[in-house]
């Protein structure tokens, strides 16, 4: 009997990231290094490391997601409140 999570269902994850995520940050490190190494130009290391932090995951929601969420409780909709008097 093998054991997963999600009955085969859930997404395949590498420590706090998606496969997916993780693949992305590698080639963006991997150019970074070479813009480093050739052109002393930071911003590709800088943007790769601001990716990973805002792709780590905890219970199935990136930081990312919980920054959107926010602004969007926050600003981007129009909250609606029901008054109601108890009598």
């Amino acid at each position: 009997m093998y054991l997963y999570p999600d009955n085969l269902k859930a997404k395949a994850t590498l420590f706090l990231w998606e496969l997916r995520d993780v693949g992305i940050i590698g080639v963006g490190l991997l150019l970074s290094v070479f813009a480093l190494a050739q052109l002393r130009f930071f911003l590709p290391i800088v943007a790769t490391a601001v990716y990973a932090f805002l792709t780590i995951r905890f219970d199935e929601t990136s930081i990312r997601d919980f920054i959107v969420n926010a602004f969007a409780f926050f600003f981007g909709k129009q909250q609606i409140y029901y008054w109601r008097i108890k009598t």
